[in-house]
Protein backbone atom coordinates (compact mmCIF):
# COMPACT_ATOMS: atom_id res chain seq x y z
CA UNK A 1 0.00 0.00 0.00
CA UNK A 2 2.91 2.33 0.67
CA UNK A 3 3.93 2.31 -3.01
CA UNK A 4 0.61 3.64 -4.40
CA UNK A 5 1.24 7.39 -3.82
CA UNK A 6 4.67 7.13 -5.43
CA UNK A 7 3.23 5.45 -8.51
CA UNK A 8 0.44 8.05 -8.75
CA UNK A 9 2.92 10.93 -8.52
CA UNK A 10 5.10 9.32 -11.17
CA UNK A 11 2.13 8.85 -13.50
CA UNK A 12 0.94 12.45 -13.02
CA UNK A 13 4.43 13.70 -13.68
CA UNK A 14 4.62 11.80 -16.97
CA UNK A 15 1.20 13.14 -18.02
CA UNK A 16 2.22 16.72 -17.21
CA UNK A 17 5.47 16.31 -19.15
CA UNK A 18 3.59 15.08 -22.22
CA UNK A 19 1.10 17.99 -22.01
CA UNK A 20 3.91 20.52 -21.66
CA UNK A 21 5.78 19.06 -24.62
CA UNK A 22 2.63 19.10 -26.78
CA UNK A 23 1.81 22.71 -25.82
CA UNK A 24 5.39 23.74 -26.55
CA UNK A 25 5.18 22.24 -30.05
CA UNK A 26 1.96 24.15 -30.84
CA UNK A 27 3.54 27.36 -29.52
CA UNK A 28 6.67 26.87 -31.65
CA UNK A 29 4.45 26.16 -34.68
CA UNK A 30 2.52 29.44 -34.18
CA UNK A 31 5.81 31.29 -33.68
CA UNK A 32 7.13 29.80 -36.95
CA UNK A 33 4.09 31.21 -38.79
CA UNK A 34 4.78 34.64 -37.29
CA UNK A 35 8.45 34.41 -38.32
CA UNK A 36 7.51 33.55 -41.92
CA UNK A 37 5.09 36.51 -42.05
CA UNK A 38 7.80 38.86 -40.73
CA UNK A 39 10.43 37.65 -43.21
CA UNK A 40 8.04 37.91 -46.14
CA UNK A 41 7.15 41.50 -45.18
CA UNK A 42 10.79 42.45 -44.90
CA UNK A 43 11.91 41.10 -48.27
CA UNK A 44 8.61 41.98 -50.06
CA UNK A 45 7.81 38.68 -51.81
CA UNK A 46 4.69 37.89 -53.85
CA UNK A 47 1.68 35.87 -52.69
CA UNK A 48 2.89 32.64 -54.35
CA UNK A 49 6.19 32.75 -52.52
CA UNK A 50 4.40 33.33 -49.22
CA UNK A 51 2.12 30.35 -49.80
CA UNK A 52 5.09 28.13 -50.69
CA UNK A 53 6.98 29.27 -47.60
CA UNK A 54 3.99 28.37 -45.41
CA UNK A 55 3.70 25.00 -47.21
CA UNK A 56 7.39 24.19 -46.57
CA UNK A 57 6.90 25.01 -42.90
CA UNK A 58 3.88 22.65 -42.72
CA UNK A 59 5.91 19.84 -44.31
CA UNK A 60 8.78 20.34 -41.86
CA UNK A 61 6.45 20.26 -38.86
CA UNK A 62 4.64 17.18 -40.18
CA UNK A 63 7.89 15.32 -40.83
CA UNK A 64 9.17 15.98 -37.30
CA UNK A 65 6.14 16.29 -35.01
CA UNK A 66 3.30 14.53 -36.75
CA UNK A 67 -0.07 15.34 -38.30
CA UNK A 68 -1.84 17.34 -35.59
CA UNK A 69 0.75 20.14 -35.19
CA UNK A 70 1.00 20.30 -39.01
CA UNK A 71 -2.80 20.73 -39.44
CA UNK A 72 -2.76 23.38 -36.70
CA UNK A 73 0.01 25.21 -38.55
CA UNK A 74 -1.93 24.94 -41.83
CA UNK A 75 -4.99 26.68 -40.30
CA UNK A 76 -2.88 29.35 -38.55
CA UNK A 77 -0.95 29.93 -41.78
CA UNK A 78 -4.22 30.25 -43.76
CA UNK A 79 -5.47 32.89 -41.30
CA UNK A 80 -2.14 34.72 -41.43
CA UNK A 81 -2.07 34.54 -45.22
CA UNK A 82 -5.58 36.02 -45.38
CA UNK A 83 -4.93 38.69 -42.77
CA UNK A 84 -1.50 39.91 -43.96
CA UNK A 85 -1.33 39.23 -47.69
CA UNK A 86 -4.83 39.04 -49.25
CA UNK A 87 -6.74 42.31 -49.77
CA UNK A 88 -8.23 43.91 -47.85
CA UNK A 89 -5.01 43.57 -45.81
CA UNK A 90 -5.40 43.81 -42.03
CA UNK A 91 -8.81 42.12 -41.98
CA UNK A 92 -10.07 38.57 -42.27
CA UNK A 93 -12.49 39.56 -45.07
CA UNK A 94 -11.79 38.45 -48.65
CA UNK A 95 -12.99 40.86 -51.34
CA UNK A 96 -11.99 38.95 -54.48
CA UNK A 97 -13.68 35.52 -55.01
CA UNK A 98 -10.46 34.27 -56.63
CA UNK A 99 -8.70 34.73 -53.31
CA UNK A 100 -11.25 32.39 -51.73
CA UNK A 101 -10.21 29.74 -54.22
CA UNK A 102 -6.51 30.45 -53.59
CA UNK A 103 -6.94 30.32 -49.83
CA UNK A 104 -8.96 27.10 -49.97
CA UNK A 105 -6.44 25.52 -52.38
CA UNK A 106 -3.61 26.49 -50.04
CA UNK A 107 -5.38 25.00 -47.01
CA UNK A 108 -6.25 21.74 -48.78
CA UNK A 109 -2.74 21.44 -50.22
CA UNK A 110 -1.16 22.05 -46.82
CA UNK A 111 -3.36 19.45 -45.10
CA UNK A 112 -2.82 16.80 -47.80
CA UNK A 113 0.91 17.46 -47.85
CA UNK A 114 1.10 17.21 -44.07
CA UNK A 115 -0.81 13.90 -44.17
CA UNK A 116 1.57 12.48 -46.79
CA UNK A 117 4.60 13.68 -44.87
CA UNK A 118 3.26 12.25 -41.62
CA UNK A 119 2.53 8.92 -43.31
CA UNK A 120 6.04 8.80 -44.74
CA UNK A 121 7.45 9.60 -41.28
CA UNK A 122 5.41 6.84 -39.63
CA UNK A 123 6.43 4.31 -42.29
CA UNK A 124 10.08 5.27 -41.85
CA UNK A 125 9.71 4.86 -38.09
CA UNK A 126 8.07 1.46 -38.55
CA UNK A 127 10.80 0.42 -40.97
CA UNK A 128 13.47 1.48 -38.49
CA UNK A 129 11.63 -0.33 -35.72
CA UNK A 130 11.41 -3.50 -37.81
CA UNK A 131 15.10 -3.21 -38.66
CA UNK A 132 15.97 -2.73 -34.99
CA UNK A 133 13.82 -5.70 -33.99
CA UNK A 134 15.46 -7.82 -36.70
CA UNK A 135 18.90 -6.86 -35.37
CA UNK A 136 17.81 -7.67 -31.81
CA UNK A 137 16.36 -11.03 -32.90
CA UNK A 138 19.60 -11.84 -34.74
CA UNK A 139 21.65 -10.96 -31.66
CA UNK A 140 19.25 -13.00 -29.53
CA UNK A 141 19.52 -16.01 -31.87
CA UNK A 142 23.33 -15.85 -31.68
CA UNK A 143 23.18 -15.89 -27.89
CA UNK A 144 20.85 -18.89 -27.95
CA UNK A 145 23.58 -20.85 -29.77
CA UNK A 146 26.09 -20.27 -26.97
CA UNK A 147 25.12 -23.36 -24.97
CA UNK A 148 24.29 -26.98 -25.79
CA UNK A 149 23.24 -27.85 -22.24
CA UNK A 150 19.46 -27.64 -21.69
CA UNK A 151 19.54 -26.57 -18.03
CA UNK A 152 22.28 -24.00 -18.64
CA UNK A 153 20.37 -22.64 -21.64
CA UNK A 154 17.07 -22.38 -19.73
CA UNK A 155 18.79 -20.42 -16.96
CA UNK A 156 20.41 -18.09 -19.47
CA UNK A 157 17.46 -17.40 -21.84
CA UNK A 158 15.55 -15.01 -19.49
CA UNK A 159 18.73 -12.94 -18.99
CA UNK A 160 19.28 -12.86 -22.76
CA UNK A 161 15.70 -11.58 -23.25
CA UNK A 162 16.21 -8.80 -20.68
CA UNK A 163 19.60 -7.81 -22.15
CA UNK A 164 18.48 -7.81 -25.80
CA UNK A 165 14.96 -6.37 -25.62
CA UNK A 166 15.15 -4.10 -22.56
CA UNK A 167 12.25 -5.70 -20.71
CA UNK A 168 11.98 -5.55 -16.94
CA UNK A 169 11.69 -9.29 -16.35
CA UNK A 170 11.42 -12.54 -18.30
CA UNK A 171 10.57 -16.11 -17.36
CA UNK A 172 10.50 -19.54 -19.01
CA UNK A 173 8.48 -22.61 -17.96
CA UNK A 174 8.43 -26.12 -19.46
CA UNK A 175 5.70 -28.68 -18.83
CA UNK A 176 8.20 -31.47 -18.13
CA UNK A 177 10.22 -29.46 -15.59
CA UNK A 178 8.99 -28.23 -12.19
CA UNK A 179 11.19 -25.13 -12.07
CA UNK A 180 10.43 -21.69 -13.51
CA UNK A 181 13.54 -20.05 -14.97
CA UNK A 182 13.59 -16.27 -14.29
CA UNK A 183 15.85 -13.40 -15.24
CA UNK A 184 15.98 -12.31 -11.59
CA UNK A 185 14.93 -14.07 -8.42
CA UNK A 186 13.87 -10.70 -6.93
CA UNK A 187 11.21 -9.87 -9.56
CA UNK A 188 7.99 -11.91 -9.57
CA UNK A 189 5.74 -9.95 -11.95
CA UNK A 190 5.24 -13.11 -14.01
CA UNK A 191 3.08 -15.58 -12.11
CA UNK A 192 3.72 -19.32 -12.33
CA UNK A 193 -0.02 -19.90 -12.76
CA UNK A 194 -0.13 -17.68 -15.87
CA UNK A 195 2.88 -19.41 -17.41
CA UNK A 196 1.35 -22.87 -16.91
CA UNK A 197 -2.04 -21.66 -18.17
CA UNK A 198 -0.55 -20.34 -21.43
CA UNK A 199 1.40 -23.58 -21.83
CA UNK A 200 -1.76 -25.66 -21.44
CA UNK A 201 -3.97 -23.48 -23.67
CA UNK A 202 -1.34 -22.80 -26.30
CA UNK A 203 -2.62 -19.23 -26.77
CA UNK A 204 -1.00 -15.84 -25.93
CA UNK A 205 -2.24 -13.88 -22.94
CA UNK A 206 -1.66 -10.29 -21.76
CA UNK A 207 -1.93 -8.65 -18.33
CA UNK A 208 -2.18 -4.88 -19.10
CA UNK A 209 -1.92 -3.68 -15.48
CA UNK A 210 1.52 -5.32 -15.23
CA UNK A 211 2.47 -4.59 -18.85
CA UNK A 212 3.05 -8.34 -19.11
CA UNK A 213 2.70 -10.65 -22.10
CA UNK A 214 2.74 -14.45 -22.12
CA UNK A 215 3.48 -16.51 -25.23
CA UNK A 216 3.51 -20.27 -25.86
CA UNK A 217 6.77 -21.75 -27.13
CA UNK A 218 5.84 -23.65 -30.28
CA UNK A 219 7.65 -26.15 -32.45
CA UNK A 220 5.21 -26.28 -35.34
CA UNK A 221 1.89 -27.22 -33.76
CA UNK A 222 3.49 -28.68 -30.62
CA UNK A 223 3.81 -26.51 -27.49
CA UNK A 224 7.09 -27.16 -25.67
CA UNK A 225 6.72 -24.48 -22.98
CA UNK A 226 5.76 -20.88 -22.27
CA UNK A 227 7.47 -17.52 -21.97
CA UNK A 228 6.53 -14.32 -20.19
CA UNK A 229 7.94 -10.78 -20.37
CA UNK A 230 6.99 -7.68 -18.40
CA UNK A 231 7.89 -4.01 -18.27
CA UNK A 232 7.96 -3.29 -22.02
CA UNK A 233 5.51 -3.33 -24.92
CA UNK A 234 6.96 -5.55 -27.63
CA UNK A 235 5.11 -6.15 -30.89
CA UNK A 236 3.20 -9.38 -31.40
CA UNK A 237 5.48 -10.28 -34.30
CA UNK A 238 8.60 -9.84 -32.16
CA UNK A 239 7.16 -11.97 -29.36
CA UNK A 240 6.19 -14.73 -31.79
CA UNK A 241 9.62 -14.69 -33.42
CA UNK A 242 11.28 -14.70 -30.00
CA UNK A 243 9.19 -17.62 -28.77
CA UNK A 244 9.94 -19.61 -31.94
CA UNK A 245 13.68 -19.02 -31.56
CA UNK A 246 13.55 -20.09 -27.91
CA UNK A 247 11.58 -23.25 -28.77
CA UNK A 248 14.05 -24.15 -31.53
CA UNK A 249 17.04 -23.51 -29.22
CA UNK A 250 15.56 -25.69 -26.45
CA UNK A 251 14.79 -28.51 -28.87
CA UNK A 252 18.27 -28.19 -30.40
CA UNK A 253 19.98 -28.38 -27.01
CA UNK A 254 17.82 -31.37 -26.05
CA UNK A 255 18.67 -33.14 -29.31
CA UNK A 256 22.38 -32.47 -28.82
CA UNK A 257 22.18 -33.85 -25.27
CA UNK A 258 20.47 -37.01 -26.51
CA UNK A 259 23.04 -37.35 -29.29
CA UNK A 260 25.85 -36.83 -26.77
CA UNK A 261 24.41 -39.51 -24.49
CA UNK A 262 24.11 -41.89 -27.43
CA UNK A 263 27.66 -41.09 -28.52
CA UNK A 264 28.91 -41.54 -24.95
CA UNK A 265 27.13 -44.88 -24.76
CA UNK A 266 28.69 -45.96 -28.05
CA UNK A 267 32.16 -44.84 -26.93
CA UNK A 268 31.64 -46.59 -23.61
CA UNK A 269 30.84 -49.80 -25.46
CA UNK A 270 33.94 -49.38 -27.61
CA UNK A 271 35.97 -48.68 -24.49
CA UNK A 272 34.68 -51.83 -22.82
CA UNK A 273 35.55 -53.85 -25.91
CA UNK A 274 39.03 -52.32 -26.10
CA UNK A 275 39.57 -52.83 -22.38
CA UNK A 276 38.45 -56.43 -22.62
CA UNK A 277 40.82 -57.01 -25.53
CA UNK A 278 43.65 -55.30 -23.65
CA UNK A 279 42.94 -57.25 -20.48
CA UNK A 280 42.71 -60.49 -22.42
CA UNK A 281 45.99 -59.94 -24.24
CA UNK A 282 48.17 -57.97 -21.85
CA UNK A 283 47.08 -59.40 -18.51
CA UNK A 284 47.07 -62.97 -19.73
CA UNK A 285 50.73 -62.85 -20.84
CA UNK A 286 52.27 -62.29 -17.36
CA UNK A 287 49.69 -64.57 -15.74
CA UNK A 288 50.62 -67.32 -18.18
CA UNK A 289 54.31 -66.89 -17.41
CA UNK A 290 53.67 -66.85 -13.64
CA UNK A 291 51.44 -69.90 -13.86
CA UNK A 292 53.94 -71.82 -15.98
CA UNK A 293 56.86 -71.00 -13.67
CA UNK A 294 54.92 -71.86 -10.53
CA UNK A 295 53.68 -75.13 -12.06
CA UNK A 296 57.24 -76.08 -13.04
CA UNK A 297 58.48 -75.40 -9.51
CA UNK A 298 55.70 -77.46 -7.95
CA UNK A 299 55.94 -80.38 -10.36
CA UNK A 300 59.74 -80.63 -10.35
CA UNK A 301 61.06 -80.33 -6.81
CA UNK A 302 64.39 -81.74 -8.01
CA UNK A 303 65.31 -78.48 -9.82
CA UNK A 304 68.73 -77.22 -8.86
CA UNK A 305 69.27 -73.76 -7.33
CA UNK A 306 70.05 -72.12 -10.68
CA UNK A 307 66.87 -73.41 -12.31
CA UNK A 308 64.74 -72.47 -9.31
CA UNK A 309 66.28 -68.96 -9.26
CA UNK A 310 65.53 -68.52 -12.96
CA UNK A 311 61.89 -69.50 -12.54
CA UNK A 312 61.48 -67.32 -9.43
CA UNK A 313 63.00 -64.39 -11.35
CA UNK A 314 60.40 -64.89 -14.08
CA UNK A 315 57.63 -64.92 -11.47
CA UNK A 316 59.01 -61.75 -9.85
CA UNK A 317 59.39 -59.84 -13.13
CA UNK A 318 55.99 -60.84 -14.47
CA UNK A 319 54.36 -59.99 -11.12
CA UNK A 320 55.91 -56.52 -11.34
CA UNK A 321 54.62 -56.18 -14.87
CA UNK A 322 51.14 -57.29 -13.83
CA UNK A 323 51.19 -54.85 -10.91
CA UNK A 324 52.18 -52.03 -13.26
CA UNK A 325 49.34 -52.88 -15.64
CA UNK A 326 46.81 -52.81 -12.80
CA UNK A 327 48.27 -49.52 -11.54
CA UNK A 328 47.98 -47.91 -14.98
CA UNK A 329 44.39 -49.04 -15.34
CA UNK A 330 43.50 -47.62 -11.90
CA UNK A 331 45.32 -44.34 -12.63
CA UNK A 332 43.55 -43.99 -15.99
CA UNK A 333 40.21 -44.45 -14.25
CA UNK A 334 41.10 -41.75 -11.69
CA UNK A 335 42.19 -39.32 -14.39
CA UNK A 336 39.01 -39.92 -16.40
CA UNK A 337 36.89 -39.26 -13.32
CA UNK A 338 38.95 -36.18 -12.30
CA UNK A 339 39.55 -37.84 -8.95
CA UNK A 340 43.09 -36.59 -8.51
CA UNK A 341 44.69 -33.41 -7.24
CA UNK A 342 47.86 -31.74 -8.45
CA UNK A 343 50.38 -30.59 -5.86
CA UNK A 344 51.45 -27.55 -7.85
CA UNK A 345 54.59 -25.62 -7.13
CA UNK A 346 57.52 -23.87 -8.83
CA UNK A 347 60.13 -26.49 -9.77
CA UNK A 348 63.06 -26.67 -12.23
CA UNK A 349 62.48 -29.01 -15.16
CA UNK A 350 65.99 -30.41 -14.70
CA UNK A 351 64.95 -32.10 -11.43
CA UNK A 352 61.96 -33.81 -13.02
CA UNK A 353 64.14 -35.03 -15.92
CA UNK A 354 66.79 -36.46 -13.56
CA UNK A 355 64.14 -38.19 -11.47
CA UNK A 356 62.60 -39.67 -14.64
CA UNK A 357 65.98 -40.89 -15.89
CA UNK A 358 66.57 -42.66 -12.58
CA UNK A 359 63.11 -44.20 -12.63
CA UNK A 360 63.39 -45.35 -16.26
CA UNK A 361 66.94 -46.70 -15.91
CA UNK A 362 65.93 -50.40 -16.17
CA UNK A 363 63.99 -49.74 -19.39
CA UNK A 364 66.67 -47.52 -20.94
CA UNK A 365 69.32 -50.25 -20.74
CA UNK A 366 72.23 -49.45 -23.07
CA UNK A 367 70.57 -46.49 -24.82
CA UNK A 368 72.85 -43.42 -24.62
CA UNK A 369 70.97 -40.42 -23.17
CA UNK A 370 71.79 -36.91 -24.37
CA UNK A 371 70.24 -34.27 -22.07
CA UNK A 372 70.31 -30.72 -23.48
CA UNK A 373 68.42 -28.53 -21.07
CA UNK A 374 69.54 -24.88 -20.94
CA UNK A 375 70.75 -23.83 -17.51
CA UNK A 376 68.62 -20.68 -17.65
CA UNK A 377 65.28 -22.45 -18.07
CA UNK A 378 62.72 -20.72 -15.84
CA UNK A 379 60.92 -22.54 -13.05
CA UNK A 380 57.81 -24.43 -14.13
CA UNK A 381 54.46 -24.49 -12.34
CA UNK A 382 53.88 -28.22 -11.98
CA UNK A 383 53.30 -31.26 -9.82
CA UNK A 384 56.86 -32.63 -9.93
CA UNK A 385 55.84 -36.23 -9.27
CA UNK A 386 53.22 -36.24 -12.04
CA UNK A 387 55.51 -34.56 -14.58
CA UNK A 388 58.25 -37.06 -13.68
CA UNK A 389 55.72 -39.76 -14.56
CA UNK A 390 55.10 -38.14 -17.97
CA UNK A 391 58.82 -37.94 -18.81
CA UNK A 392 59.34 -41.52 -17.61
CA UNK A 393 56.57 -42.72 -19.94
CA UNK A 394 58.12 -40.88 -22.91
CA UNK A 395 61.60 -42.29 -22.11
CA UNK A 396 60.32 -45.85 -21.75
CA UNK A 397 58.44 -45.55 -25.05
CA UNK A 398 61.55 -44.19 -26.77
CA UNK A 399 63.62 -47.12 -25.48
CA UNK A 400 60.90 -49.68 -26.21
CA UNK A 401 60.40 -48.69 -29.86
CA UNK A 402 64.05 -47.91 -30.73
CA UNK A 403 66.84 -50.26 -31.75
CA UNK A 404 69.30 -51.38 -29.09
CA UNK A 405 71.89 -48.74 -28.25
CA UNK A 406 70.04 -46.12 -30.34
CA UNK A 407 70.56 -42.66 -28.74
CA UNK A 408 67.72 -40.79 -27.01
CA UNK A 409 67.82 -37.02 -26.74
CA UNK A 410 66.05 -34.77 -24.21
CA UNK A 411 65.83 -31.04 -24.98
CA UNK A 412 64.10 -28.03 -23.50
CA UNK A 413 63.24 -24.50 -24.57
CA UNK A 414 61.00 -21.62 -23.50
CA UNK A 415 58.56 -19.50 -25.52
CA UNK A 416 55.26 -17.68 -24.98
CA UNK A 417 55.47 -18.19 -21.21
CA UNK A 418 55.60 -21.98 -21.73
CA UNK A 419 58.48 -24.43 -21.24
CA UNK A 420 58.64 -27.15 -23.90
CA UNK A 421 60.35 -30.45 -23.10
CA UNK A 422 61.04 -32.91 -25.93
CA UNK A 423 62.15 -36.56 -26.07
CA UNK A 424 63.55 -37.64 -29.45
CA UNK A 425 64.24 -41.23 -30.52
CA UNK A 426 65.45 -43.02 -33.64
CA UNK A 427 62.65 -45.56 -33.83
CA UNK A 428 60.53 -46.60 -36.80
CA UNK A 429 58.46 -43.42 -36.70
CA UNK A 430 54.67 -42.90 -36.77
CA UNK A 431 52.63 -42.15 -39.88
CA UNK A 432 50.40 -39.08 -40.06
CA UNK A 433 47.19 -41.04 -39.62
CA UNK A 434 48.25 -42.58 -36.31
CA UNK A 435 49.80 -39.43 -34.82
CA UNK A 436 46.34 -38.18 -33.79
CA UNK A 437 45.34 -41.57 -32.35
CA UNK A 438 48.26 -42.71 -30.21
CA UNK A 439 47.16 -40.46 -27.30
CA UNK A 440 43.76 -42.19 -27.14
CA UNK A 441 43.17 -44.79 -24.45
CA UNK A 442 44.15 -48.37 -25.37
CA UNK A 443 45.24 -47.43 -28.89
CA UNK A 444 48.48 -49.02 -30.05
CA UNK A 445 50.28 -48.72 -33.35
CA UNK A 446 49.22 -51.14 -36.04
CA UNK A 447 52.77 -52.32 -36.76
CA UNK A 448 53.96 -52.55 -33.15
CA UNK A 449 50.97 -53.88 -31.20
CA UNK A 450 52.03 -57.51 -31.74
CA UNK A 451 55.79 -56.88 -31.46
CA UNK A 452 56.05 -54.67 -28.36
CA UNK A 453 54.30 -55.28 -25.07
CA UNK A 454 52.04 -52.56 -23.71
CA UNK A 455 48.50 -51.57 -22.77
CA UNK A 456 48.00 -48.37 -24.78
CA UNK A 457 47.38 -46.41 -21.58
CA UNK A 458 50.77 -44.75 -21.03
CA UNK A 459 50.41 -41.87 -23.50
CA UNK A 460 46.75 -41.35 -22.57
CA UNK A 461 47.82 -40.94 -18.92
CA UNK A 462 50.61 -38.55 -19.95
CA UNK A 463 48.16 -36.48 -22.00
CA UNK A 464 45.67 -36.23 -19.12
CA UNK A 465 48.41 -35.11 -16.71
CA UNK A 466 49.83 -32.46 -19.08
CA UNK A 467 46.40 -31.04 -19.92
CA UNK A 468 45.52 -30.91 -16.21
CA UNK A 469 48.54 -28.58 -15.85
CA UNK A 470 47.21 -26.34 -18.63
CA UNK A 471 49.74 -27.57 -21.17
CA UNK A 472 49.72 -29.53 -24.42
CA UNK A 473 51.35 -32.74 -25.58
CA UNK A 474 52.07 -33.83 -29.13
CA UNK A 475 54.37 -35.67 -31.53
CA UNK A 476 56.17 -34.94 -34.76
CA UNK A 477 57.35 -37.97 -36.69
CA UNK A 478 58.31 -39.30 -40.07
CA UNK A 479 58.24 -43.04 -40.78
CA UNK A 480 61.77 -44.42 -40.82
CA UNK A 481 63.31 -41.34 -39.19
CA UNK A 482 62.21 -41.54 -35.56
CA UNK A 483 59.81 -39.47 -33.48
CA UNK A 484 59.90 -36.39 -31.22
CA UNK A 485 57.40 -36.33 -28.37
CA UNK A 486 57.01 -32.94 -26.72
CA UNK A 487 54.88 -31.32 -24.03
CA UNK A 488 54.52 -27.78 -22.74
CA UNK A 489 53.93 -26.49 -19.19
CA UNK A 490 53.34 -22.91 -18.00
CA UNK A 491 56.16 -20.88 -16.51
CA UNK A 492 55.79 -20.32 -12.76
Amino acid sequence: MGRLPTRKISYNRRVNQRLFKSALRYAVTAAAVGAIVLVCHVIHVNHTTVALAFLVGVLIVSANWGLRPAVFMAFVAALAFNYDFLPPIGTLRIADPQNWVALFAFLVTAIIASQLSDRARREAERANERRREAELLYKFSQQLLSSDNVVELLNAIPRYVVDCFGVKAAAIALPNRPDVYRSSSEIHDLEVHDLHLVCMRGEPMSVPEKRAMFMPLRMGVRVVGSMGVSGALLSRETLEAMSSLIAIAIERAGAIEKLSRAEASRESEQLRSALLDSVTHEFRTPLTAIKASATSLLSNPAFDATQRLELLTVINEESDRLNRLVGEAAEMAQLDANQFELQLGAYPMQEAVQAALEKAKPALGQHPIDVRLPSNLPLVRMDEGRVTEVITQLLENAAKYSCLEAPIQITGEVGNRMVMTSVADQGPGIDDFEQSLIFEKFYRGRDQRLQVQGTGMGLAIAKAIVEAHGGKIGVTSQPGHGSVFYFTLPVA
